[in-house]
Order: C-alpha cells, then structure tokens, then sequence
C-alpha cells in the first residue's frame, strides 16, 4: 500500500470512528429562541484546567448513550454549575455524562441561558425555560435514543443544582411564549440529583453571586420566594438524592438541610449525605478519600428507584 493509500485509509477510519460516537449536539429551540433579543453578543468558551462556558446564545443539549448492551432506560439531563455566570462544561458536565454512561445510563448535557447575558428579555425566565424544554426534548424522543420516558431524571451542581430543583419543583410552569406541539409533554423529572445546590435565594444562607446573576441586585420578595425552592416544594416534587459538604463555604448546607426537610415534610422519598469535608465544587471528589464515594451512594439509590 502506498503511503497515499495508507493516509487515506487512516482518514476513513477516523471519519467512520466519528460517525459512530455516542454522542450529538442539539439545539434546544426551533428557530427563534423564545424570551430573547438581537444583540452583539457572541458566545464565549474559556479552556483552562477546565472548560468555562458563558453569555450562552444557541441553548443545546448534549448526548451521551450508553452502548445499547449496557443500557438500562434510564437517563438523566446534567446541569452544570458556575454561579448563573459561567458553565463549567466539562467539570459537572461531560465528565459526569461519561460515569453515568458506564452505569448503563443516558446522560445529556444541558447548555443553558445564563441570566447575565443582554440577549435576554427577562434574565431569571430563561434558565427555567431552557430546562423545561430539555426535559420535554428527552421525553419526547426517547424512542429515538431507547430510553424509558418514565426515567428521566434532572441533576445539578451548584448553581445548576438551583436549576436542577427549580426544574424539580416548578416544572409545570406556564409559558409566556406561543407554544408548540412539544410543550404539551410533561416537564416533570422522575427524579432529581441535587450536589452541592444553591437552594435558597433567601439571603441568610443564599449563594450571594448566583442570586445577583439570577434575581439581581435588589430583587422584590416575591421574586425572592419565587425562586427560594424550599418554599416550592409539593407533593408532586420527585424523588430527590442530596449531597452536600459540611465545610461548604460558598453554598452553605444549610441550602440542602432546608430543602431536605420540605421534601421530608411533603413526604417525598428523600435520601441526603453529608460529608464533614470537600469544600465546594468538587465534581467527582477523585482522590479526596471518603468522598470520592458519593457516586456510589448516588448509584444504589438510583437502582432502589
């Protein structure tokens, strides 16, 4: 073979190996992108020891199967945190997609709106209604990537964990958008995976930039209690797993402890594991001892579901 013909058949199986990866990026939204503005915004993605993305403008969803041997029907959409300023990508994002895929399990990657961005007509509408219709994408496609559309969870990572329980807790509210076919699918997650979340936006024990970015500087009481998903809480909120770190000293605890009593209190199946170390943002915990095993306590409860 020549070396032409070998090039060439290197190139081939590169483009065929491609072909085949388990994973495609789709938009969230036909078309216009609803409660938006033209501006002169352009998406920005920072590569550092992790990937940061920001000023988000074509919302997507990526997807992540699991080999068709190994799945079990279950799936999940991810959340990444970063403060309602930033997504950290790749850090609480395809990382976590890869773990769940090695458990059997779909996992698709949610690029939201982040509410800083000036391309947005109503900065705390949009993240909820990106969620929405990632959920009622899955839902409505899962022949498409044979997963049971009675198994679909919402996970979330700090301020994507405020996403994640917003979702979690308000997903039936209404639209101020005309409406497609799809929004008449149900947005309610089966259930929710809650690491580290911003809870609150009550300023006692808020997460002062998540609740700047979302809500602004001075926003009313009513908005406040809005988005305070401890006070959202009802019998129709899905089985929750929590996890938190006591020395947490950007989202306190305290986030998680409220929110676990309100789930308690409603009666929802509720498991939570505290760690008395960790700090915050520790995504997998690899090679931090003890806590490197949540994702253990995380896989049990999901096969007790």
């Amino acid at each position: 073979m020549s070396l032409k013909e070998t090039f060439l058949t290197i190139c081939l199986s590169f483009v065929m190996l491609h072909s085949f990866a388990q994973y495609e990026m789709i938009p969230l939204w036909d078309g216009n992108v609803p409660n938006s503005v033209i501006s002169d915004e352009v998406e920005m993605i920072r590569r550092g020891d992790v990937l940061y993305v920001s000023l988000v403008q074509t919302p997507t969803l990526e997807v992540h199967l699991p080999t068709k041997r190994h799945a079990t029907g279950r799936s999940v959409i991810i959340c990444p945190g970063g403060g309602y300023v930033n997504l950290v990508y790749d850090w609480e994002g395809t990382d976590i997609a890869k773990w769940f895929n090695s458990k059997g399990i779909a996992a698709f990657v949610l690029k939201s709106r982040l509410p800083n961005s000036k391309s947005i007509k109503v900065s705390y509408e949009a993240p909820l209604q990106d969620a929405q219709r990632a959920m009622r994408i899955v839902r409505s496609q899962a022949d498409k990537w044979g997963i049971d559309p009675n198994k679909i969870g919402i996970m979330g990572f700090s301020a994507g964990g405020h996403l994640a329980s917003t979702l979690g807790t308000q997903f039936s509210k209404p639209n101020n958008f005309k409406e497609s076919a799809i929004d008449t699918v149900s947005a309610r997650p089966d259930f929710m995976v809650l690491i580290y979340p911003v809870i609150t936006m009550k300023s006692d024990y808020t997460h002062g930039g998540s609740r700047n970015s979302l809500l602004g500087n001075n926003p009313s009481n009513d908005l406040v209690n809005q988005y305070s998903n401890e006070l959202q809480v009802t019998e129709n909120t899905p089985p929750t797993f929590l996890v938190h770190s006591e020395d947490d000293g950007a989202v306190p605890v305290e986030n998680s402890l409220q929110l676990y009593k309100a789930l308690k209190d409603k009666g929802i199946k509720t498991e939570m594991h505290l760690y008395p170390y960790g700090g915050h943002g520790y995504s997998l915990a690899l090679g931090k001892g003890h806590l490197e095993t949540w994702t253990d306590r995380l896989y049990d409860w999901l096969k007790s579901l």
